[in-house]
C-alpha cells in the first residue's frame, strides 16, 4: 500500500513558477497511474494532470501548456512543474495514485485510492 507525501507549495507572484513533488513510500510509483488534483476554497476537487501507466499524460485545459507532470523512478517521485502561474491556480494540490484505474476515469478523483495530504499553492496578482 503506497503512501504519498507532497511538498513544494508556497506563495508566489503571478507569472512565477513552482515545482511540486509527490514522494511515494511502501510501493513503487512506477507501477501506478499518478495524478495531480487541486481544490480551491469553496470549490470541488478538480483534475489537473495525470501520468497514466507511466506512458501517457493528460492535462486539464486550464493548465495545458503551462504545467508538466514527470516521473523520476529512481527517486520514486512524481513532479508537477507549474509555470506562468495565475491567481486562479491558487489551491491545495494533491497527488493521487491508482494501480487499477482505466483510461476513461483518469479525470475522476474517486477513481484514485491513494492520496497525499496536500500542499498549498497561493498565487497573488
Amino acid at each position: 500500500q503506497v503512501q504519498l507525501v507532497e511538498s513544494g507549495g508556497g506563495s508566489v507572484q503571478a507569472g512565477d513558477s513552482l515545482r511540486l513533488s509527490c514522494v511515494g513510500s511502501g510501493g513503487a510509483l512506477s507501477a501506478y497511474t499518478v495524478a495531480w488534483f487541486r481544490q480551491a476554497p469553496g470549490k470541488e476537487r478538480e483534475f489537473v494532470t495525470t501520468s497514466f501507466r507511466r506512458t501517457n499524460t493528460y492535462y486539464a485545459d486550464s493548465v495545458k501548456g503551462r504545467f508538466t507532470i514527470s516521473r523520476d523512478n529512481a527517486k520514486n517521485t512524481v513532479y508537477l512543474q507549474m509555470n506562468s502561474l495565475k491567481p486562479e491556480d491558487t489551491a491545495v494540490y494533491y497527488c493521487a495514485a491508482s494501480q487499477t484505474i482505466i483510461l476513461s476515469r483518469v479525470r475522476n478523483a474517486d477513481a484514485y485510492g491513494y492520496w497525499g495530504q496536500g500542499t498549498q499553492v497561493t498565487v497573488s496578482s
